[in-house]
């Protein structure tokens, strides 16, 4: 999220000076104070009740779930469960799924329990002191964010023609979609992620009636990326991690 910089000379949707909010893709992986983008991809003008540190983390997240939800056909009234519902994408999701009418059920760690919950959360498993995979309950939907799980491992906890989704996934679970894909009954699916400009038209318009939140725990400076990326990798966080480029969030 920032403000454009300068355009090129074909483009018409933008102008110097617009502030916006966007996905720059699979490639993201850069810690930078200009991006460079194309005009037709899903980039678009900021929420007005959005600060650029909110904007930043909502594309993602909000992309993810809106093209996960669709995928799997989500109904009103879907049992679904959440596999790492505290973290920045498991977030969206979770906003997501409730805005869509899903019964949704979120698993994470005791110090995340009441976060988890204010994000709407009709039940909190804490998985230091219950494994859902045991506990006799089925789903219409698992997500699995983490990658800590399998569909070997979470099959008996979906219902007849149940879905498993990972939004991180190992060699193994590309033979189990491959193998669940023919015929009816439960579905292993990785999502992989196909951002739609229009996608984030639905984001924008759901961030500004308040159905959609940035999740945010900590924001570092620039110049601190690295502590930035220790924090992520410690586990900790709730939600997503913001680097701030200051003063001019240009994009």
């Amino acid at each position: 999220a920032g403000e454009i910089e300068a355009v090129g000379k074909d483009v018409t949707s933008f102008k110097p000076g617009d502030q916006v909010f966007g996905y720059p893709g699979p490639q993201m992986r850069c810690n930078a104070e200009y991006r460079c983008l194309p005009e037709d991809g899903p980039l678009g003008l900021k929420p007005t009740n959005m600060s650029y540190e909110e904007a930043a983390v909502v594309p993602y997240s909000a992309l993810m779930a809106m093209d996960l939800l669709r995928k799997v056909d989500i109904q009103r009234g879907q049992q679904v469960l959440i596999n790492g519902a505290s973290g920045g994408i498991g977030s969206g999701i979770l906003q997501l799924a409730k805005h869509f009418g899903a019964e949704v059920t979120g698993v994470c760690g005791t110090p995340r329990l009441g976060f988890v919950e204010s994000l709407g959360a009709d039940k909190v498993i804490d998985y230091t002191k219950e494994d859902f995979t045991q506990n006799g309950e089925t789903y219409d939907l698992i997500v699995d964010v983490l990658g800590k799980s399998s569909f070997s491992q979470c099959k008996d906890s979906l219902k007849e023609a149940g879905k498993y989704v990972m939004t991180s996934f190992k060699m193994r679970d590309f033979v189990d979609m491959l193998r669940t894909s023919f015929g009816g009954g439960k579905k292993a699916i990785c999502a992989i992620l196909v951002a739609k400009p229009e996608d984030l038209v639905l984001t924008k318009e759901l961030v500004e009636a308040g159905k959609l939140k940035a999740v945010i725990d900590k924001s570092f400076p620039l110049e601190q990326t690295a502590d930035a990326h220790r924090y992520v990798e410690s586990g900790q966080k709730k939600g997503n991690v913001v680097i701030t480029v200051y003063p001019s969030n240009k994009i």
